[in-house]
């Protein structure tokens, strides 16, 4: 693979990554806000859904690690 195509699948991955970060950012602050209103109850049965999103977080500060390195 030439050197070329190589850095355009790296800068593809990292913008993927760029955008699927900030989609997951907004749903987490919306997920927040809504939970926020909603009162302590809310925690129990969004709690997954929010831990899913720092999840997908993580997992794209990894991808960006492993890119990097």
């Amino acid at each position: 693979m030439s050197k070329a195509k190589l850095e355009q699948f790296i800068q593809e991955a990292i913008s993927n990554i760029r955008d699927d970060r900030a989609v997951t950012s907004k749903l987490l602050l919306e997920l927040m806000k809504h939970m926020s209103v909603q009162g302590d109850h809310t925690h129990e049965t969004m709690g997954m859904i929010a831990s899913k999103y720092v999840e997908t977080l993580q997992r794209s500060n990894e991808q960006l690690v492993k890119i990097s390195s």
